[in-house]
């Protein structure tokens, strides 16, 4: 029964680390995208458009990422 606690412990330990790195470099992806479809609109609207989407995708990303964060935290009290 130790062994079973010891790996959920370590995969919980994993997790919270994960979820936080995917958080963050999610962020960044959707920073640069946004930043990347502001340099595109001379382009067309069409290639800003996707890349705005492709931005606002990453926030939900992110937002999913921070609601299992929460939940992690919730399972180590």
């Amino acid at each position: 029964m130790q062994e079973v606690w010891k790996v959920m412990n370590n995969t919980l330990e994993r997790l919270r680390v994960l979820v936080d790195y995917w958080t963050e470099h999610s962020q960044e992806h959707e920073q640069e995208m946004r930043e990347w479809a502001e340099r595109a609109s001379p382009l067309g609207e069409g290639v800003a458009q996707a890349l705005l989407e492709a931005a606002a995708r990453f926030a939900e990303a992110s937002n999913c990422l921070e609601r299992a964060r929460k939940a992690l935290k919730a399972k180590s009290t």
